[in-house]
């Protein structure tokens, strides 16, 4: 049949029917109206597109990824500056640990306990002014001649001052007139109530320290000369040429044979000093008490013992040889040294 068509067989019928402007009529259409060796050409063709399209598209993806590291590569130049920016963001982020400090100083802030104490402290300042004009003059000149710290001040009392009349003494009527003088205003000395104040040579301070008391006794007495320290006191005696030294620390020695009421007794270790001679303590003897049988003695003291008791101050004490120093320096070791009759004493 001839007729003015191509038949449907054809190339260029199938041409004609999968071009482009004839896709409307559906691919599988087309592909039913192809041969089977068309369709593989077309299958062929569009393999081979797709393989060149992809290809193009990993071009371009590398391209598009070379161009990012080339931005990369130029990007880190502006890039310092927000890391710098950042160094100091974290500059400043380091005074932020000192916000978290400031709670430390806020659970130091307990610190309003001071507040407290200064409330305290004021209630005590209100209450300070009334005893503190009592209790100042009585602790200054104790406290003023402090320069030798090892000597104690001596304000607390464990036991009051002893005092012994001349009837409890033995043998007290048959002293020498001039020794029942001294020993008359010595005991007069122990019913004042005076303290252990060391520098102190005047009862009008409250007390008197050792060298003291024999100083204001000896002066009152009519002694002239009298040296002020006990040092010098020990000089004063043995210049004199009546001393006996006492080497022994027993009570029964016989070193202590020739002792007799109103001599001055003298001590050295006491307490930690410099002197030369290193004569520390001095004090008066008064003899044996009645009621004991034992040797008393009296001045002023920082806590030797009468009747078994501590007592600070102008009292009576009992009369007796230093133990053994429980330690190798002699310095801070009380040792009795000996005992002298007081220059211009006789013994009539």
């Amino acid at each position: 049949m001839k007729s003015g068509r191509t038949p449907l067989h054809s190339k260029t019928g199938a041409g004609n029917r999968c071009r482009p402007s004839r896709l409307r009529f559906g691919v599988r259409r087309c592909f039913a109206a192809l041969p089977a060796a068309g369709v593989l050409k077309l299958v062929g063709l569009l393999s081979v597109s797709a393989l060149v399209f992809g290809v193009m598209d990993a071009a371009n993806a590398a391209d598009e990824s070379l161009g990012t590291k080339i931005k990369r590569v130029f990007a880190p130049t502006p890039t310092p500056v927000p890391r710098k920016h950042r160094k100091h963001s974290a500059r400043k982020a380091t005074p932020t640990p000192s916000p978290i400090a400031s709670p430390k100083h806020k659970k130091s802030s307990p610190t309003p306990s001071p507040s407290p104490t200064s409330e305290t402290q004021r209630k005590h300042k209100g209450k300070s002014p009334t005893p503190t004009p009592e209790e100042t003059p009585s602790p200054s000149p104790a406290e003023t001649p402090q320069p030798t710290p090892s000597h104690p001040t001596a304000e607390k009392k464990s036991a009051p001052d002893a005092t012994l009349s001349p009837g409890e003494i033995a043998g007290y009527d048959n002293y020498p007139q001039k020794v029942r003088q001294i020993l008359d205003a010595a005991l007069e000395l122990t019913k004042q109530n005076l303290g252990y104040t060391y520098g102190s040579a005047d009862p009008a301070n409250g007390g008197m320290d050792c060298s003291g008391f024999i100083y204001y006794l000896l002066t009152e007495n009519g002694f002239k000369d009298v040296p002020r320290d006990s040092s010098q006191q020990y000089v004063w005696v043995r210049k004199a040429g009546d001393f006996d030294a006492v080497l022994s620390r027993k009570e029964d020695t016989f070193e202590l044979d020739h002792l007799k009421p109103g001599d001055l007794l003298f001590w050295r270790g006491t307490y930690n000093i410099d002197r030369d001679p290193p004569i520390t303590h001095t004090m008066i003897y008064l003899g044996r008490e009645k009621r004991t049988k034992k040797r008393v003695m009296i001045g002023s003291s920082d806590g030797r013992t009468y009747d078994g008791k501590q007592r600070f101050g102008v009292s009576v004490f009992d009369f007796k040889m230093p133990p053994p120093p429980q330690s190798g320096d002699a310095k801070i070791s009380p040792v009795f040294v000996g005992y002298g009759r007081i220059p211009g004493v006789s013994e009539n």
